[in-house]
């Protein structure tokens, strides 16, 4: 059965008690190599429909995702990837590291000239790990299935993606041997092998490694 098309009806919802909607998804978060990433993107009422054929990340492939991600930047009103390193991860965990890196994201908007006291957070999941991690944050609406559902997820979780792989693609060429350019960091039996051959780098999560049934399936 063929999955639907995402569509505005929860931002158009959530936009009749604020101004404006911050779509938001996490790239990287299962990933044994390199940083974790918070895509953030911002909408109001008058950014129109979505460019079509806009899915989650996880959904089109990396084609694909080269192709929508300026759609997805030029479709809203402004868009930000917050990182947090692989150190950072293994300092305070990935949880922290996931709202640091948001914050690091919600301040490019900041800078950028969007309202975040006048917006609502629409975040992929049934956990909200954003608002721990901020001073003042916003009201944040989780949702299961969001970045399938919702286009500004959508958009979101594909420029997060196109982001984090390209830093990927980039650390294979300067630290060579472990397939990032494949794998994204992911713990793809071809990465866990050339582990065991030469080591971790300094890009490793090194607290991961040490984990038992490491997850060997890639994911957005």
């Amino acid at each position: 059965m063929p999955v639907a098309d995402p569509h505005l009806e929860v931002e158009t919802d959530l936009l009749g008690g604020a101004r404006f909607v911050i779509g938001c998804d996490e790239v990287g978060r299962g990933a044994i190599a390199g940083p974790v990433g918070v895509g953030l993107v911002v909408i109001d009422g008058t950014v129109g429909k979505h460019p079509p054929g806009l899915r989650d990340s996880k959904m089109l492939s990396e084609k694909r995702r080269e192709e929508f991600a300026p759609l997805a930047r030029a479709w809203v009103l402004h868009s930000a990837v917050g990182l947090a390193t692989a150190a950072e991860i293994d300092s305070i965990g990935i949880m922290a590291a996931l709202g640091l890196a948001a914050r690091r994201a919600l301040t490019d908007l900041h800078e950028a000239g969007a309202r975040i006291d006048q917006s609502v957070v629409l975040l992929d999941g049934s956990h909200d790990w954003l608002t721990p991690a901020l001073s003042k944050p916003p009201r944040v609406y989780a949702r299961p299935k969001a970045d399938r559902d919702c286009a500004s997820v959508a958009a979101a979780s594909v420029i997060a993606k196109v982001h984090r792989d390209r830093l990927m693609i980039e650390a294979d060429a300067r630290i060579p041997g472990y397939g990032w350019a494949d794998n994204k960091g992911y713990g793809s039996a071809e990465h866990l092998s050339a582990i065991d051959r030469q080591g971790a780098s300094e890009l490793h999560r090194h607290s991961w490694l040490r984990t038992p049934g490491l997850d060997l399936l890639e994911h957005g």
